[in-house]
């Protein structure tokens, strides 16, 4: 769950952000690490998020919404960011570079994690076919813990669209997850 929300936007000078800083830190470390799986990339991530939020404090409108949902924007476009720029380098990686033969027991080791991952990969296939929209509102809810109208700030939208998006991605999960009710079930009820 997100830490406590601060009642005063971030401050436009260095100590004050300081105080927004270590108010937000925790929170925005679970954002990051429900996103990445590798602690080294957690922390720089982390660290460009408050760096691009210090940088950019003068754009906060408080008319426009609680400072958590400002950070979280931010916090979507560095990671955002961050993938993009993965992958295309992957892509360039990819073209150049050779490929290993499997052996037999790398195939076994393989199979293994496949099916003790097969719950998990169903789960990701059903939230994989929302759209990014639905996909982004049900993460800021399910996942991070915000309302249906702090998500709607974090991602600009109105409130009415962002409960709207919800709903639709919980009547997906829901038709999707009939034969891993279980499964499914766990996560819309985080959404609720």
């Amino acid at each position: 769950m997100p830490a406590e929300h601060p009642t005063s936007p971030p401050a436009r000078d260095p100590a004050g952000f300081a105080t927004f800083y270590e108010q937000q830190f925790d929170t925005v470390l679970g954002f990051v690490t429900r996103r990445v799986d590798n602690a080294h990339l957690a922390a720089d991530l982390t660290a460009d998020i408050f760096v691009a939020a210090l940088e950019g404090a003068h754009t906060y409108d408080a008319r426009r919404g609680a400072p958590i949902a400002w950070l979280y924007g931010i916090s979507r476009n560095v990671i955002h960011a961050h993938f993009h720029g993965t992958a295309r380098e992957q892509q360039a990686v990819a073209r150049i570079s050779g490929r290993r033969l499997l052996d037999d027991q790398d195939v076994t080791a393989i199979e293994a994690r496949i099916d003790a991952d097969r719950a998990a990969r169903q789960l990701a296939s059903a939230h994989a076919a929302l759209s990014d929209p639905l996909r982004q509102v049900l993460d800021l809810v399910a996942l991070d813990g915000l309302t249906t109208r702090e998500a709607a700030q974090a991602l600009g939208i109105s409130s009415t669209t962002a409960r709207v998006r919800l709903h639709r991605a919980r009547k997906a999960l829901h038709t999707a997850g009939q034969s891993h009710a279980a499964t499914y079930d766990t996560l819309l009820e985080a959404a609720q």
